[in-house]
């Protein structure tokens, strides 16, 4: 960078230095434009640039510099206060505050110094005139820093009694203050108060609501306010993370993730700021951020994953361990070295206070993705003694036994306890007597399918011998855990059933073997062996030598067959005669299985016949003509489940239910669906199922509209966790994110949603999720980073999203997307950059056959090329102007002519108003805007805003080239269509005090 020779090469480096990121290199550009500055010989040059150093130390991690350039000052004030400027005069008197306030984060400032500089202050105030607010404020501060709350009370009650004047902070910093003291007294909701017109955005400056949105996390989750506070740490972070001076705000935000069950997203912001673990400059924040890593790092330690590799000072790798240990010890000391200065513990104590804290929520889905998980590792099943496990294993297939019979779905997690301890007897029995050889032989004489079901006899004679029918159950329900990967272990428990006399459960584990290997699609051959134990079971039970339970079973699994070859194979080609005749087939097994259960247990109260009934209509809904005609047999079966007090195999044919009335339009019954099926589930529902039905549910209230659209966020939300949780983060849950974001921005919730789009969008592929929603996912988040001013970003990602879009067969939304872009361009100050991209946009609009949208492109590239050429942009306005005449000449019916004569008439706005801007005053401009008045006025109501507009446009021009009467005129006629326009928020409401104004300058 070169040297500035001059005061106002000075104040454009300064200014263009104050737009850098916080940081070194700012502070260092700082340093060298003052030693610039001195070299002028000016005063005023080198004042201004101690001025900009102070502030850019203020606003940085090396606060403990600005100290030096104020005392020299305050020392140049003192010597020559003619020097100063009135802007600099103010400054000066401004920075008093943060001086006050700076020192009392450094330990290594006197108490009595500070109180000798809050005199100092107080009298140099005084003596210029200004308030006692900013002195009252600062002492405030100091006393409730060393912990006299009496003091800071008093302090408080004056510093707001005192009058407001020049010298007090903004409305923002100053209700962050009184905020932050109501909930160190206690009173969160208080707080909360204080701070809503900064959390509404009422109030802002440079470091609010940043502040205000940070601090509001602990009380909101305090009071239950979750979902204020899941949108303040979503919005708060996105402004904190890139300012470099906010490392106390930021450990708040840390800390919130570790109160709320996000220990890898605390973990996550942790990594983006390593700096903030060592940076010296400002002691007091440094502690903040220590004190919170030391709290996560011990949530780590309690959820068992202490020895984990995790982010921590440069140099050296950390297990979460040893940095709870060295954040603890270097906070403290941080703390002791402030308690030693202020003569009090009242620093340590708090810190000692936030390092214990609990976690103030279990779980609180945030929406954005981790990349890294932070669950904790399963603890091994303690070991238990051979002498005692007899009773615990006896005790174990009691449950498992009981659960099984009342078809609870942790049947197969309670076999699977008795499968663990059957293996933990007999690896302890060698050690209680050495005798494991009887059950090595009673293993080896059972099937050698028993290994398979990763069972184990006793080793010893005082163990549990399972028996035959025993492990049965114990290899079947482990099938059934399986799915599609079960069906080896059906044949195990079959052929251990035979052996343990029950031919009739032996034959319904083969049909359900059978019924498995359809599942993973192999059909062929699947009916043929699934009727083999379907006729020797029949004839066993007329034989009376098996039950009404396991024949229905039988009748359940060959039905379940017919059902899949009815539904055919994915992947395969599809055989219409052979599916037409599995569906018939299926429809006469599940009468099949009602009229059995009916003739021969029709009072039955036993869960597993009831169930077969339940499903058996359900089958019957399947195979329906239609939608309608399956609705009264699908809603059978869930009353059946209901009654049989099974309510979690309701989940299934809910959810078919709520897809039929949705396919029909019937939003409510969609909706009273879904939430039957999440309340039916329950904690029986597995993460994926948790997932789907959300998901399904967020979509149905989205379409509902209005009210609803929250709601549906909110099951976007727990759909995304529950994905997570599945495993599938980056398949449905990016798209569950996907859908969160989109949900988001149809609120206006442009932070929260950019955040939730931003992480998600690594995730999103075309080969995954389809280009389409990764389209939609940048089409969204550009829109949202326009909003919040961030106009780069968001013409990035509107590119991005028009590169996707242009391989589209229909260009139509690759042309949007490309305007947008230049839109973003534009705002973002690259010219050139948005001339290409209009011009892009242009001919996508051109070749569509879209006018309006060709016009609007060309329009924009003159007002973009009338900053350097005003020539050529008059060649793109009349480019404009033809092409909209042209139109209207080949234009046949009013709806094609009406939004052509609307361009045309917005066009000569638009040129009027540029020439006026870029030419000054004149008669060309005048006609333009004439011209563009009686386009408006010719389309009527429809264009009234426009017309008033034009008008206003034209009321100025005709006012500065000294036609006041026109003018008057002009104001007068958007007035008289204000008062006739009888909706007080129809599209006049905003042109009134225009108009108002127009007419007062034009009448004098």
């Amino acid at each position: 960078m070169t040297s500035v020779t001059s005061l106002d090469e000075l104040r454009r480096a300064i200014a263009e230095n104050g737009e850098r990121p916080e940081g070194p290199a700012r502070n260092a550009r700082a340093e060298q434009l003052l030693a610039d500055a001195e070299s002028l010989g000016l005063p005023l040059a080198v004042i201004e640039a101690l001025g900009h150093q102070l502030t850019v130390y203020n606003y940085s991690s090396e606060k403990d510099k600005a100290f030096v350039p104020f005392a020299r000052l305050l020392r140049m004030w003192d010597e020559r206060p003619e020097d100063f400027d009135a802007y600099e005069t103010h400054s000066l008197f401004w920075r008093f505050k943060w001086m006050s306030t700076g020192m009392l984060g450094q330990p290594h400032i006197p108490l009595d110094a500070m109180e000798n500089w809050l005199e100092e202050m107080e009298r140099r105030y005084r003596l210029a005139g200004h308030s006692e607010r900013a002195v009252r404020s600062c002492e405030f501060h100091v006393a409730s820093h060393v912990g006299d709350l009496e003091r800071a009370e008093a302090a408080y009650a004056a510093w707001l009694s005192a009058d407001r004047d020049r010298m007090a902070d903004c409305y923002a910093c100053e209700l962050q203050g009184q905020g932050w003291w109501q909930v160190l007294r206690g009173r969160d909701e208080e707080a909360l108060e204080v701070w809503a017109p900064v959390l509404e955005g009422r109030f802002t400056c440079a470091h609010e609501p940043h502040n205000v949105l940070a601090s509001s996390l602990l009380p909101l989750l305090r009071l239950g306010r979750l979902g204020e506070a899941k949108a303040n740490h979503l919005r708060g972070f996105r402004l904190v993370r890139a300012t470099e001076s906010m490392r106390a705000s930021y450990a708040e935000h840390v800390e919130f993730c570790a109160l709320t069950g996000n220990e890898a997203r605390a973990l996550e912001l942790l990594a983006q700021r390593p700096a903030y673990f060592t940076d010296d400059g400002h002691p007091s924040s440094k502690g903040d951020y220590l004190a919170v890593t030391a709290l996560l790092m011990d949530r780590l330690v309690a959820l068992g994953m202490g020895d984990r590799q995790v982010p921590g000072p440069a140099g050296r790798d950390w297990t979460a361990a040893e940095l709870a240990a060295h954040a603890r010890e270097e906070a403290l000391a941080l703390a002791d070295a402030f308690d030693r200065r202020n003569g009090t513990t009242y620093v340590s104590d708090r810190l000692r206070e936030r390092m214990a804290r609990e976690p103030l929520v279990d779980r609180l889905p945030l929406g954005v993705r981790v990349a890294v998980g932070t669950a904790a590792p399963r603890p091994a099943a303690p070991a238990v003694a051979a002498s005692a496990e007899a009773q615990d294993l006896a005790a174990l297939l009691a449950e498992a036994r009981r659960r099984s019979e009342a078809l609870l779905p942790s049947a197969v997690e309670a076999w699977e306890a008795v499968e663990r301890a059957a293996a933990g007897s007999a690896e302890a029995g060698p050690a209680e007597g050495g005798a494991a050889e009887a059950g090595s032989a009673e293993a080896g004489s059972a099937e050698a399918g028993s290994a398979e079901a990763g069972s184990a006899e006793a080793g010893s004679a005082e163990a549990v011998e399972l028996s035959a029918r025993d492990r049965a159950e114990i290899a079947e329900h482990r099938a059934l855990g399986l799915g599609p990967d079960g069906v080896d272990l059906f044949a195990t428990a079959a052929a251990l059933y035979a052996e343990a006399g029950d031919l009739g459960e032996a034959l319904a584990s083969r049909a359900r073997g059978v019924y498995a290997r359809t599942l993973s699609g192999k059909l062929d051959g699947a009916l043929e062996d699934v009727t083999e134990p379907y006729r020797q079971c029949l004839a066993l039970f007329a034989a009376g030598d098996t039950g009404v339970r396991q024949t229905a079973s039988v009748l359940m699994a060959r039905a379940r067959v017919l059902l899949r070859l009815a539904q055919g194979a994915d992947g395969q080609e599809p055989d219409p005669a052979a599916e037409a005749e599995a569906a018939e087939g299926t429809r006469e097994a599940a009468r099949e299985v009602l009229a059995f259960v009916a003739e021969h247990a029709p009072d039955t109260e036993d869960p597993h016949l009831l169930s077969r009934t339940a499903e058996a209509h359900a089958m019957l809904g399947d195979m329906a003509a239609g939608p309608e005609e399956a609705v009264p047999e699908l809603s059978l079966a869930v009353r059946q489940f209901l009654d049989a007090g099974l309510p979690w195999y309701t989940v299934e044919y809910e959810s078919r239910l709520a897809a039929i009335a949705h396919h029909l339009d019937d939003l409510e019954a969609a909706r009273r669906h879904l939430r039957a099926a999440l309340e039916h589930g329950g904690e029986a529902l597995p993460p994926l199922g948790h997932a789907h039905l959300h998901l399904q549910l967020s979509e149905v209230l989205a379409e509902s509209g209005g009210d609803a659209v929250a709601e549906a966020g909110d099951h976007a939300l727990e759909a995304a966790h529950w994905a997570d949780e599945a495993g599938q983060s980056a398949t449905l849950g990016a798209y569950a994110r996907h859908r969160l974001g989109g949900l988001l921005h149809r609120q206006g919730r442009w932070a929260e949603a950019a955040e939730v789009m931003e992480s998600t969008l690594p995730d999103l592929t075309p080969e995954t999720h389809g280009d389409g929603t990764v389209v939609q996912t940048l089409w969204w988040l550009g829109d949202c980073l326009a909003s919040l001013g961030d106009h780069r970003d968001a013409a990035e990602r509107r590119l991005r999203a028009a590169e996707l879009a242009a391989r589209w067969p229909d260009q139509r939304d690759h042309a949007t997307l490309a305007h947008l872009a230049a839109e973003s361009l534009s705002r973002a100050e690259l010219p050139a950059e948005a001339d290409a991209a209009y011009a892009r946009a242009g001919e996508l609009w051109r070749e569509l056959g879209d006018l309006p949208g060709q016009v609007r492109a060309l329009r924009a590239r003159a007002w973009l090329a009338a900053e350097e050429d005003v020539a050529t942009a008059r060649a793109l306005m009349d480019r404009a102007l033809d092409a909209c005449r042209k139109a209207l000449a080949v234009a046949e019916e009013d709806g094609e002519r009406l939004p052509v004569a609307a361009e045309l008439a917005g066009t000569r706005h638009q040129f009027g108003g540029l020439l006026a801007d870029h030419e000054g005053p004149s008669e060309e401009a005048h006609g333009h805007l004439v011209e563009a008045v009686s386009g408006f006025a010719a389309l009527g109501d429809p264009a009234r805003a426009a017309h008033a507009d034009a008008l206003l446009t034209l009321g100025r021009l005709e006012a500065a080239l000294g036609r006041p009467a026109d003018a008057a005129a002009r104001a007068r006629e958007v007035l008289a269509a204000c008062d006739a326009d009888s909706d007080p928020s129809g599209p006049l409401r905003t042109r009134r005090s225009d108009a108002e104004a127009l007419l007062r300058e034009a009448t004098g």
